[in-house]
């Protein structure tokens, strides 16, 4: 396994990304078919912006990239097309960056691990939750969506919100994942408009 992530260690230094997880975002978009010039997008928990560096990339200068973390970004090297914002997700104003919406949000956030599974997929999940929350300011009707989360208890719960959401929800696992890692990335497409979300479930009691 680590001459698998040596493998990705060195390919990454050798196309000048940042970090081995811009291989994660490749993969995903091999898959899925997310990027292409002229998009919008929001890249969260962005730092230290490989995934910044492959959408950049794809969307061209016609496209913008909003890379968003708590920690500093440095931004030589990147594209003008670019715009690197440093704020907790918590804090920001939904609707700052509500007008134009993205057409693709992207997230790499993941908490600092304790070494409790548990305790590091419900924190892990709750920033999920956290971007979810923001998902009707900031991502268009027909947009995609995709955030890492870290499996355990209250990952199916997560899916289930994503659906009601997204008429299409899938896990994915990109190859240069280690193999160990609990890191599972959902891919939600195809936004739905408020008034197209399926109502909440009926209360049984009577």
């Amino acid at each position: 396994m680590k001459e698998v992530q040596d493998h990705y260690f060195r390919l990454a230094k050798e196309r000048g990304y940042r970090a081995r997880s811009a291989f994660k975002l490749l993969e995903i978009d091999e898959r899925f078919r997310l990027l292409r010039p002229g998009l919008r997008v929001l890249d969260v928990g962005a730092a230290p912006g490989s995934w910044t560096q492959v959408s950049a990339s794809a969307v061209g200068p016609r496209g913008r990239v909003i890379a968003i973390d708590v920690k500093e970004i440095d931004g030589r090297g990147l594209p003008s097309n670019v715009e690197l914002v440093c704020e907790d997700l918590n804090e920001i104003d939904p609707a700052r960056f509500a007008s134009p919406p993205a057409d693709l949000v992207l997230s790499d956030m993941a908490p600092d691990t304790t070494g409790v599974p548990s305790a590091d997929s419900a924190v892990s999940v709750r920033l999920c939750n956290a971007l979810l929350d923001r998902v009707d300011a900031w991502l268009r009707p027909g947009g995609s969506l995709v955030m890492k989360a870290f499996e355990g208890a209250e990952y199916p719960a997560l899916l289930r919100r994503a659906q009601s959401l997204f008429e299409s929800v899938k896990g994915f696992k990109p190859k240069s994942s280690r193999a160990e890692s609990v890191e599972m990335f959902v891919v939600c497409q195809r936004r739905r408009s408020r008034a197209a979300s399926p109502p909440p479930p009926r209360s049984t009691a009577s």
